[in-house]
């Protein structure tokens, strides 16, 4: 629930089960709570944690992003005469 004069505290969070539903939910039907549990959740951790392109991470997936982001550079040293 959001403070009261600020409406943007939960929009990330309202922007994520929106696409939850939108790209998930509502195109499957369940046949029981566990069945919808689990496939909620091997969505999450399966798709948009790993495969979903995200906008704030230059259009890359987390794996990619974080790939480049570990990528050993060179370190370059300075001479000292």
């Amino acid at each position: 629930m959001s403070r009261k004069g600020n409406c943007w505290d939960n929009s990330v969070m309202e922007r994520f089960f929106l696409n939850l539903k939108m790209e998930r939910v509502w195109q499957r039907q369940y046949a029981n709570h566990d069945e919808a549990r689990c496939d909620i959740n091997q969505y999450i951790v399966g798709f948009y944690n790993a495969v979903r392109l995200h906008s704030t991470l230059g259009y890359l997936s987390p794996i990619a992003y974080e790939a480049k982001l570990t990528v050993k550079q060179p370190i370059s040293l300075s001479e000292i005469s």
